[in-house]
């Protein structure tokens, strides 16, 4: 079952919407259950509800598989250029999009520190940071990323979906040179063939998400690389991922 509420993220005084998946018998049972935390809520889990008419079928997909979860979807801001201001951890400029001042790591901090605490009062959660994942695409990917690496002691878990690791690629790659990341860490990256609009630009992209995945497996930690050979950058594509990254990081 699907839950909607609306909390304010204080730091940047907005409101915004969540999108909470429950097993359908979360209120016959006394079970407690591990917890991804996923951005860009809306187009997880209902077609009706997803920017482009396509989710990733994720409600779907829970219903069916043989592991038991709370996913807890934070929508985005739909404002102007507002989803990549929030999703960026960093200030960054890029040909396209200007200079970005980026209000990521507020946002991040909010999840941690207020969201968290939320959710596990609510409810019957595995608060532990060994049953708590985090995951998203493109922007949220980055976030995802920002996130297992910024408070790996809140996440072991990250799937990382098309990510956009140009926006802070050099401070990500600080952030985790400077940050103690536990053994028990897996990190699920990927990126598909489709996705950008040159082989060079493809060759670049995988050469990012090749360069962290690598950096994980060096100092301990468990990460999988999975390009796709016919991945796009949609829902449609990371629909298809929904087993891979589930199975990666749970099994």
């Amino acid at each position: 079952m699907i839950e909607k509420k609306d909390v304010t993220i204080t730091p940047l005084g907005l409101q915004r919407r969540l999108h909470i998946y429950l097993p359908d018998d979360y209120y016959q049972s006394k079970e407690t259950y591990p917890v991804m935390y996923m951005f860009d809520g809306h187009n997880l889990f209902y077609d009706e509800d997803a920017t482009y008419g396509k989710s990733w079928g994720l409600k779907e997909f829970l219903d069916q598989y043989d592991k038991k979860f709370i996913v807890v979807g934070l929508e985005c801001n739909h404002e102007g250029n507002q989803r990549i201001v929030e999703f960026s951890p960093y200030t960054y400029s890029t040909h396209y999009w200007g200079m970005i001042k980026g209000k990521g790591a507020e946002l991040m901090e909010w999840i941690v520190y207020e969201l968290k605490p939320m959710i596990d009062s609510a409810y019957r959660t595995m608060p532990f940071r060994e049953c708590t994942g985090i995951g998203g695409s493109s922007m949220g990917g980055l976030m995802a990323l920002y996130a297992v690496i910024k408070y790996n002691r809140f996440f072991s878990k990250a799937a990382c979906l098309s990510s956009a690791i140009f926006a802070g690629k050099d401070q990500l790659l600080h952030d985790l040179h400077n940050t103690k990341i536990n053994a028990d860490t897996r990190v699920y990256l990927s990126l598909g063939k489709k996705e950008a609009n040159s082989n060079y630009l493809h060759q670049q992209r995988l050469y990012d998400n090749m360069v962290f995945s690598n950096y994980f497996k060096d100092i301990g930690a468990t990460s999988m690389l999975n390009v796709i050979e016919d991945g796009k950058h949609d829902e449609s594509s990371w629909e298809k991922e929904n087993k891979i990254y589930f199975d990666f990081l749970w099994k």
